[in-house]
């Protein structure tokens, strides 16, 4: 399994950006794709995924301001009233039911 992600760049507090996520390969068996992120000097963490089913969930510090959506093997992430505490490395991961795929990180800078 493959996955590449777009978007992406430097914004400012209060703007909007978008991430996209393709998953190619052996994708019969991914039933759950998500965005992960890891601020400099923190761990990584969830920010959102969503299964095959149509279920999503997203932390709570993007709950009210990100949007994910999934359609098939594409992913893509709404991102709006951006925070500078936004800023970091989004990961696109996908699995059966856990992540066991990465893709390569996406910066995303939120200047205040």
């Amino acid at each position: 399994v493959q996955l590449q992600a777009s978007g992406g760049g430097l914004v400012q507090a209060g703007g909007s950006l978008s991430l996209s996520c393709t998953a190619s390969g052996s994708i019969l068996n991914i039933n759950v794709m998500g965005w992960y992120r890891q601020a400099p000097g923190k761990q990584r963490e969830l920010v959102a995924m969503a299964t095959s089913g149509g279920g999503t969930k997203s932390a709570d510090s993007v709950k009210d301001r990100f949007t994910i959506s999934r359609d098939n093997n594409v992913m893509t992430l709404q991102m709006s009233s951006l925070k500078p505490e936004d800023t970091a490395v989004y990961y696109c991961a996908a699995g059966p039911v856990a992540p066991e795929y990465w893709g390569r990180g996406t910066l995303v800078t939120v200047s205040s």
